[in-house]
């Protein structure tokens, strides 16, 4: 896989990666765009000791275009897009409405300095997108496994690169697909958020697994992954090295979490054997979720990481896929008991979930 960084017109970075060790890209940027300005900051919440990021720059982002008009899409006369180039196989950029930057300006203490009520920093981090193919009418399940294993091939270099910047803690690459998501550009794309702190989700999961270890002197995902496995009564497909199955506890409509068996703080411990069996299982746990209700599913693929800088033995590294979607023509909304205390309510058991998503076709 041949890698090329070049510059776009107002500075960004633009990453290409191409199968073709030949292939020259050195088509320039000829958009006359303004400099790139970033408002990100992060507050604390001492009531939840969870950060939040405020970018209110956001609000001017690109918002459902026609094709015609993609960003994410080659660059041809009637379109200069946010890649010049006529063609690609796979491309990385930054953000240019990002959450999280790199040069973003100090903020005023909102209170007096040093109060930790009401801490406040520079939203300090890296947010990039990822094309996965320059077909703006197709979807990842429908990549080939070679191009799967060029995505997961690059989402592993992302991750050691971003890793190595000082500021991040955390690198969190992720999928989101169909409007019903809140997806506002069709292209397949997905994005990565370099963090400068642990997200919540990751923290309460390691805090657990730590209690865990102290409590019975093993490994809770270890445990959880043998017992999954050992059942078979949630597995949806299952290889030598991944498993994927519906969680035991499964909060949505639609959940399937995929498992190395070897267990591994992030994508950059994973070995050939692994890397190449990845996209064979991915691609038939995305067919089994498009074929339940014989539609395109919308869903959220998250890569669960280990923090760059502590707790990488606990961790280990999967991937959840889950949809709001909870039958053909009906989505779940989280109401008062989700969004209000955090308590998700399932309207159907993991197991029959299970049964569907095995029943298909593929």
């Amino acid at each position: 896989m041949k890698k090329t960084v070049t510059t776009m017109a107002d500075g960004r970075e633009l990453i290409y990666y191409d199968e073709d060790e030949s292939v020259v890209r050195d088509t320039p940027d000829l958009r006359d765009l303004p400099e790139t300005s970033t408002s990100s900051e992060i507050r604390y919440d001492v009531l939840r000791d969870e950060w939040v990021a405020v970018a209110s720059h956001r609000q001017g982002r690109t918002f459902m275009p026609p094709a015609a008009e993609c960003p994410l899409c080659p660059s041809d006369e009637a379109n200069q897009s946010e890649i010049p180039s006529p063609d690609y196989d796979i491309v990385v950029f930054e953000n240019r409405f990002p959450s999280l930057a790199s040069d973003v300006a100090e903020v005023e203490p909102l209170v007096e300095p040093g109060s930790k009520l009401f801490a406040r920093r520079p939203g300090v981090g890296r947010c990039e997108v990822v094309c996965f193919t320059s077909d703006h009418n197709t979807a990842f399940a429908d990549l080939s496994p070679e191009r799967v294993r060029m995505v997961l091939d690059v989402w592993t270099e992302r991750t050691k690169v971003l890793s190595a910047m000082p500021e991040v803690e955390q690198v969190f690459p992720f999928e989101n697909r169909g409007e019903e998501i809140g997806v506002t550009l069709a292209h397949p794309h997905g994005q990565i958020y370099a963090y400068p702190f642990v997200t919540p989700r990751t923290t309460r999961m390691l805090d657990n697994a730590r209690q865990y270890r102290e409590t019975t002197g093993g490994n809770l995902y270890d445990d959880m992954l043998a017992l999954e496995r050992e059942s078979g009564r949630r597995v949806i497909v299952s290889g030598e090295y991944w498993t994927a199955f519906v969680p035991a506890a499964a909060r949505w409509p639609v959940e399937v979490h995929i498992y190395p068996h070897r267990r591994m703080p992030d994508l950059t411990d994973l070995n050939e054997a692994e890397r190449s069996e990845f996209p064979g299982i991915y691609l038939d746990v995305l067919k089994r979720l498009d074929g339940l209700y014989d539609q395109p599913l919308p869903y959220i693929a998250a890569w669960h990481q280990a923090p760059t800088h502590r707790d990488r033995d606990l961790a280990a590294l999967h991937l959840e896929v889950f949809s709001v979607r909870r039958s053909a023509d009906k989505l779940k909304y989280l109401a008062g008991s989700e969004s209000g205390m955090d308590v998700f309510i399932n309207d159907i058991t993991p197991e029959n979930q299970a049964d569907l998503l095995r029943a298909v076709d593929v």
